[in-house]
């Protein structure tokens, strides 16, 4: 048999070297025992494949391993370079590989497989050789060299065999062993692993289970990777090729893996990616070699982040936690610092960034990202600003900023009011709690009036306003900014009337230098726009320029507007002016009535007024008449300026104007006052008038001549005596002899008078006596002659033509008042004869009066007489026939079978 690889020489060798040092070969049978019970248990596929696959490499084809059994033989061949002396030289030599790159071409890996077989052929295409554990028991008898008692080393004595490979390859190994079948299964679930992890290798077929391996390029430095079914992405870097599992096509990180060199070892790993790296190994390749360059696996990591979808990248970044073993921790942390330097991380502007630069505000929306792309392209995407990625971001360095780094971030960046109003919308979904809010506090807001300011809470919304205005006396938003969220972080929400009402706006006015044109302009502007859709505004509003039709400024509470109906009835001396036609047209009708512009009369409010300081004629008259002071001020103003023969319509534009109707018909406040005092109808005070509704004081007082004289009331004659001066007038009525009031009058208006006088609502002291009193019967008559009557038993014998009427309990105060005697000081009277003594609820008469008239039956004794006569003396004298009376010890005296006509 030819021997081309002269095993001859290596066996004598090897036997010469046992021969002259038994120690040697115990060395070596120790040797090959450790790695078979060490290193290399386990691993007969993987071995045998990094051989298949460095043959492949080496011939330039692309490897294919086959796996089968025969009866006790297990064949194991492969396409590639074939056998040579150099690769028969390191099968036989336990310490030694030929190879001077690659992974395991005929190493000491070849050693696994003695941990299925002690018979081992090589078959190849340039010939073969024997491992056989028999013959070197054999070749050691023979030289005399007892076995060591741990077995003989099988793989250092070679034999030739000139057994060609299986067809189709160049290299087949041939094991007899125990149990094929076992070895197959167990190759079976090794074969998709090593096709990912062996490039050199592309088909691996395990007893007809044949596996093939297909790798596509997708774009980006990826490929696709199909193996067995499975799918995997792969990226290369310069000494890694990175695989990435994936499911429905999308890439997922698998974490529990170990380092591959470029099979795998038993360095276990917590990396999301699988490497196959090219680092040093120990013999046996299950552990990294001390001090070789683990950290330099991590160039060109962050490349592969890059080429990932964006939308996954942040999942394979290692996210802190415990390492798995030294390596993992070294590879981890070497990853770490190249992904945290390198641009791979989406950004809001669809740039990627680096993270170390970069800056994630968490919960970023979509909608808040649009607006803040250009001005802070350092942003990181929203899709990677939840809380999902943030261990990942952190891990790389990403800087976190939160609402209140964002607010201060925004200080100074100028931008059109419109911006920020979609920065506020992008906002507010992020603000969900008070705290949220306080860290937006210092967020900038833009104003109206074109300044930025700090602060929301500093700020006033504008309710319904819609345009930009110059307000500077108030922090109004620009509506452009406007949005509900800064009323959430602290903002008022004002009308337009509220922001003219404000005392800011107020001490501007009264500090406005009238000689600067643009400051007058811009001011003017301001507030006529703001004035369009406002009702109820301060009075001194109307002190604000406005230019008239001469040209010159005026106040404009001091100017009408062209055409106004007010015109028609002030007096010739009236101070209005008539506002500038161009004014009317720049800002309309409306704004100019809202600030004080006459169309109609003015009103001027206060609330809470404190003193008459509201420049209206006769005003300390009108606050002097009141019992408190006014809790609310509305008055008409410029009263005074209507001439004294337009009162009529006057009146009629007062009722006509709702503001002005509402001031007219508070009895008590300042406008009715006045015209009650002060407008004169047909040469008399309005005051002195009664509204045709109002029969209180008829045939005294006139009714006032208006077709709207009712709505007219509060303005005219009151019912009742409120002041003085209304009594006194009553008391001129009554003794006017060209009234005709009727008796039910007389009597209703000495009651009022002398109420008034009684309650002191009026002091007696400021009324004056009249020259005549009005008796009941309506005739007038001297106070000497007269009587007030104050006792009604009284009323039988005291002539009506001489008695003036009011109530028996005011009647003492109407005699004070109006300087009159009481009945029942000058008529005095006599009961002659002797009754019956006897009580009231004993009298069938007393019962049956004091039942018809309605009245409580007194109690106590009454002296019933068949006949009442009364002779009378002082002001009134002669005997009368009477129903009943009182004598002056109070006794009640009546006459039997008559009715009672009064009271006790």
């Amino acid at each position: 048999m030819s021997d081309p690889f002269d095993t001859e020489s290596l066996r004598a060798a090897v036997l010469s070297a046992w021969t002259s040092s038994p120690t040697r070969l115990r060395e070596d049978s120790a040797t090959e025992s450790d790695l078979v019970r060490g290193g290399y248990r386990e691993r007969l596929l993987t071995e045998l494949a990094q051989n298949a696959a460095d043959a492949a490499a080496r011939g330039r084809v692309p490897g294919s391993l086959r796996v089968w059994s025969e009866g006790e033989f297990l064949h194991v061949a492969n396409t590639g370079a074939p056998l040579d002396r150099s690769g028969v030289h390191a099968l036989t030599a336990l310490r030694v590989s030929a190879k001077t790159e690659g992974v395991g071409r005929f190493g000491v890996g070849f050693t696994a497989v003695r941990a299925v077989s002690d018979e081992i052929e090589f078959r190849s295409a340039a010939g073969g050789v024997v491992f056989s554990a028999d013959r070197t028991v054999r070749a050691l008898a023979d030289a005399g060299v007892v076995p060591p008692a741990a077995g003989v080393p099988v793989l250092r004595l070679a034999w030739p065999s000139s057994v060609p490979p299986a067809d189709g390859f160049d290299s087949e190994v041939v094991l007899r062993v125990r149990d094929a079948d076992e070895i197959l299964a167990s190759m079976r679930e090794e074969a998709a692993s090593l096709l990912l992890e062996l490039e050199a290798l592309t088909v691996i077929d395990i007893a007809g289970d044949r596996l093939e391996r297909t790798v596509t390029g997708v774009g980006n430095g990826v490929e696709v990777v199909d193996v067995d079914g499975g799918r995997w992405w792969q990226y290369r870097t310069e000494r890694v090729r990175w695989l990435i599992p994936t499911v429905d096509d999308r890439p997922v990180p698998d974490s529990a893996n170990v380092l591959r060199a470029p099979t795998r070892s038993d360095e276990e790993l917590s990396l999301p990616a699988m490497p196959i790296a090219d680092v040093a190994m120990q013999p046996d390749r299950r552990r990294v070699l001390p001090g070789a360059d683990v950290a330099g696996l991590a160039a060109g990591y962050g490349r592969m982040l890059a080429a990932l979808p964006s939308s996954v990248r942040p999942t394979f970044v290692p996210v802190p936690g415990f390492a798995r073993s030294a390596v993992d921790e070294v590879l981890r942390e070497s990853i770490l610092r190249e992904a945290s330097s390198a641009a791979w991380l989406l950004g809001v502007g669809g740039v990627d960034l680096v993270p170390s630069r970069a800056m994630v505000l968490p919960g970023l929306t979509d909608e808040l990202a649009e607006v803040l792309a250009e001005t802070f392209p350092e942003l990181v995407a929203p899709s990677m600003s939840g809380p999902r990625h943030a261990a990942a971001l952190a891990a790389v360095d990403v800087r976190r900023i939160g609402l209140a780094r964002l607010a201060e971030m925004l200080t100074g960046v100028d931008r059109e009011p419109a911006w920020w109003g979609r920065l506020y919308d992008g906002l507010a979904a992020l603000v969900v709690d008070g705290v949220a809010s306080e860290e937006l506090a210092a967020l900038p807001v833009p104003l109206a009036d074109g300044r930025t300011v700090t602060g929301p809470r500093t700020t006033v919304l504008g309710d319904g306003i819609n345009s930009a205005i110059g307000v500077h006396w108030t922090r109004l938003v620009h509506p452009d900014a406007a949005r509900p969220l800064l009323t959430r972080l602290g903002a008022a929400q004002l009308s337009a009337a509220e922001m003219l009402s404000d005392p800011a706006l107020e001490a501007l006015l009264d500090e406005l230098d009238w000689d600067d044109g643009d400051a007058v302009d811009e001011l003017t502007d301001a507030v006529l726009t703001l004035a369009v859709n406002a009702d109820g505004l301060p009075g001194w509003l109307g002190s604000i320029p406005l230019s008239s039709s001469t040209g010159e400024l005026r106040a404009a509470d001091e100017l009408l507007l062209p055409d106004a109906p007010l015109a028609a009835v002030l007096s010739e001396d009236s101070p209005f002016g008539t506002v500038d036609p161009a004014v009317v047209r720049s800002h309309g009708p409306d704004a100019l009535r809202a600030v004080g512009v006459g169309w109609g009369f003015g009103v001027v409010t206060d609330d809470l007024p404190t003193e008459p300081d509201h420049d209206l004629d006769d005003e300390a008259a009108w606050w002097a008449s009141l019992a408190d002071d006014p809790e609310t001020l509305v008055a008409v103003r410029d009263l005074d300026l209507v001439d004294s023969d337009a009162w009529p319509e006057a009146l009629s534009q007062l009722l006509a104007d709702p503001r002005t109707r509402a001031a007219l018909q508070d009895r008590d406040g300042y406008t009715a006052w006045w015209l009650r005092r002060h407008a004169v109808v047909d040469g008399a005070s309005v005051g002195t008038y009664r509204a045709p509704s109002d029969t209180t004081f008829d045939g005294l007082l006139d009714v006032f001549e208006h077709p709207s004289a009712d709505d007219l009331a509060a303005a005219l004659a009151p019912n009742h005596c409120d002041s003085a001066w209304f009594t006194r007038l009553l008391i001129e009525r009554l003794a006017d002899p060209s009234r005709a009031p009727t008796p039910a009058v007389i009597a209703t208006t000495h009651t009022a008078i002398a109420d008034a006088v009684a309650s002191g609502r009026v002091e007696e002291d400021d009324l004056d006596l009249p020259p005549q009193v009005r008796s009941v019967s309506g005739a007038l008559v001297d106070p000497i002659d007269a009587m007030v009557l104050d006792r009604p038993w009284l009323a039988a014998v005291v002539d009506a033509d001489v008695t003036v009427l009011s109530t028996l309990e005011s009647a003492s105060v109407l005699a004070s008042v109006l300087d009159v005697r009481l009945a029942s000081d000058v008529v005095h009277g006599d009961v002659r004869g002797v009754g019956r003594v006897s009580s009231f609820d004993r009298e069938s008469s007393s019962v049956l009066a004091c039942a018809a008239l309605g009245l409580d039956l007194p109690t106590g004794r009454v002296v019933v007489h068949h006949e009442l006569i009364v002779r009378l003396r002082g002001a009134v004298a002669g005997e009368r026939t009477l129903a009943w009376w009182v004598t002056e010890d109070g006794v009640t005296h009546i006459a039997d079978g008559r009715e009672v006509e009064g009271g006790r």
